[in-house]
């Protein structure tokens, strides 16, 4: 791989050699501006303001602009002359625990390598000693015109090291988080706990920019000829307000174990009691009408006529009610005595006891004169 800079690392007072290699590298597909009349490319063009014609690159110089709009003629010589120490050197100062390290601080990753035999030993000295220690080192460098802040960590066989910006440049989250308070309950926890357990695992070797292969067979297909426009929408939208918290939680990790060829365990059994849980929450309670239509259709106390006429009411009630019962236990006798009598006289007594019973019926069913109060 080809060194971007060259220069040492400066340990105490060890000096390592070595050759800045990146580490990383963009695989995004970068797109020309083109005219859509004709499909020319349009370019830009580096042209000076005061005499308007193009300017090549080597006449291309740098330049402070001051707040009326002069510029200030910065040149390399100018630049090479600041007493800057790590202008090829990269200073370890101090060694950290990883986890004291922002990871809103990286910036872009390199790899350092020895540059030379000589460079074997103290490389290797100091990359066994971050392994050891268990540590990272953190480290100022120069590059492309202006000083950076870097962490140093083992990697493999190999020492890398993380730009990371300086602590100025990280931004306070305000007015980032939800303003309103808001509470989460054990049993969404517990349905969030399974989704993450499920996700957890996977294979970072095996992700890749599905869109970017997308983008490379639309290529292929509009350069070789045989490109056909889709008429259906293919995006899935992913945006709309979550009804249900718990019942997403639910079925995306019921999606996940899925997509996996899983089937039941803890999470299930997580899921089903938030599930139940959910449900107790969620249960309701039918409003009891009863005694309030009881209450509605009760007579409200009043004195004077009306008192005493629902009173004479009641009591005719009562009465006629009396009379129904003895009515009932005159027939019920005498239909025995009529039995009896039937059993030792014959054909006549039966008759006697037929019309006796039917005056009973009839003086039953005779309704009492009311006394009026």
């Amino acid at each position: 791989m080809r060194s971007i800079w060259n220069g040492a690392i400066s340990f105490g007072l060890v000096s390592i050699p070595i050759k800045l290699v990146n580490a990383t590298e963009s695989h995004s597909i970068s797109f020309r501006q083109i005219h859509l009349a004709d499909g020319g490319r349009v370019r830009y063009r580096k042209v000076c303001e005061l005499d308007g014609e193009e300017v090549p690159a080597a006449e291309i110089g740098k330049g402070y602009e001051e707040a009326d709009g002069s510029i200030v003629p910065i040149t390399e010589e100018d630049l090479a002359q600041l007493p800057l120490a790590t202008a090829r050197t990269i200073e370890i100062m101090s060694f950290v625990p990883a986890e004291e390290i922002d990871p809103l601080q990286m910036d872009a990753a390199y790899y350092l390598a020895a540059n030379g035999a000589t460079a074997a030993k103290p490389y290797t000295l100091l990359r066994e000693a971050l392994k050891r220690s268990r540590k990272v080192a953190i480290a100022k460098y120069a590059l492309r015109g202006r000083e950076r802040l870097g962490m140093l960590r083992v990697v493999g066989d190999v020492i890398a090291m993380h730009g990371l910006l300086w602590p100025d440049e990280i931004r306070e989250p305000e007015g980032v988080a939800p303003e309103a308070s808001v509470s989460v309950r054990d049993a969404e926890l517990d349905l969030a706990d399974a989704l993450m357990a499920t996700l957890g695992d996977v294979e970072l070797s095996s992700l890749k920019d599905e869109y970017r292969e997308a983008v490379e067979e639309l290529i292929t297909a509009k350069a070789g000829g045989a490109f056909e426009p889709s008429s259906e929408a293919v995006v899935e939208s992913a945006g709309g307000q979550v009804i249900d918290l718990m019942a997403a939680l639910e079925r995306s990790v019921r999606a996940a174990k899925a997509s996996r060829g899983e089937g039941g365990g803890a999470s299930d059994s997580a899921s089903a009691s938030a599930s139940a849980s959910a449900e107790e929450e969620a249960e309701v309670t039918p409003i009891r009408r009863k005694r309030a239509a009881a209450a509605a259709a009760a007579p409200k106390a009043v004195g004077g006529k009306k008192s005493t006429a629902a009173s004479a009411k009641k009591t005719a009630a009562a009465s006629k009610k009396t009379t129904g019962a003895a009515a009932a236990k005159s027939t019920s006798k005498s239909t025995s005595k009529s039995t009896t009598a039937g059993k030792a006289g014959g054909t006549k007594s039966t008759s006697a006891a037929a019309k006796k019973t039917a005056a009973a019926s009839k003086k039953a069913a005779t309704p009492r004169k009311r006394t009026s109060a």
